[in-house]
């Protein structure tokens, strides 16, 4: 999945850059088929995912959303929603986040505040663009957000890995712990409404390309 960024003028900076980009990402009107985001000084205009990246998206989507009903949890799972974090703003292929959300919808209504999400899942999209704005650019961008929970599933690590990041330390955008495993092996959520959610072949599929 290839994405057009386009760059703030260089002469715009920090909350001035921050407006200008939001002004601009509020105004566009996208074709059907396309989404965009804020990323790091960026609006990302990129296509829906692919058939696999779908097939894998959905799957994971029903069974967390089994796993949740079973807990009894207050929280859902969310896709193709917005989450806005001051003037920057993501569409996650999964999001968990409390079932009762009116307090954290933005003032403007076009999204979830990111201090209520709990867990982002990105399956990760072919491609240089792709694969770089979620193992990089999202990675940064949800730590420095403070998200607790963030996973990847990544077909194109060799023959695919699930990797499930926790700990963010906000102010250097990073993510404490990593628990990083081959499609195959089973990882478990260790924390929050999800605790104990494994994702595995029944999500991903076996190995690619094994």
């Amino acid at each position: 999945m290839t994405a057009l960024a386009h760059e703030a003028p260089e002469m715009t900076s920090g909350s001035d850059l921050d407006e200008l980009l939001w002004q601009a990402w509020k105004a566009m009107e996208l074709p059907e088929g396309l989404r965009a985001e804020i990323v790091e000084g960026f609006i990302e205009v990129s296509p829906t995912g692919r058939h696999s990246h779908s097939k894998v998206s959905n799957q994971l989507h029903r069974e967390l959303t089994r796993y949740l009903d079973s807990q009894s949890s207050a929280y859902v799972v969310n896709n193709d929603i917005n989450v806005v974090h001051g003037r920057k703003v993501w569409i996650p292929d999964a999001v968990v986040a409390p079932e009762d959300d009116d307090e954290f919808v933005t003032d403007d209504g076009l999204g979830l505040d990111a201090r209520c999400v709990a867990l982002i899942i990105e399956v990760v999209s072919p491609g240089h663009d792709g694969t770089q704005r979620d193992r990089v650019r999202k990675r940064r961008a949800y730590a420095r957000a403070g998200i607790p929970v963030y996973v990847l599933i990544d077909a194109y690590d060799g023959h695919g890995t699930v990797s499930v990041l926790t700990a963010p330390r906000p102010g250097e955008a990073i993510y404490n712990n990593e628990n990083r495993v081959a499609y195959g092996t089973e990882v478990i959520i260790p924390e929050g409404p999800a605790k104990g959610f494994v994702i595995g072949e029944a999500i991903t599929g076996p190995p690619r390309n094994a």
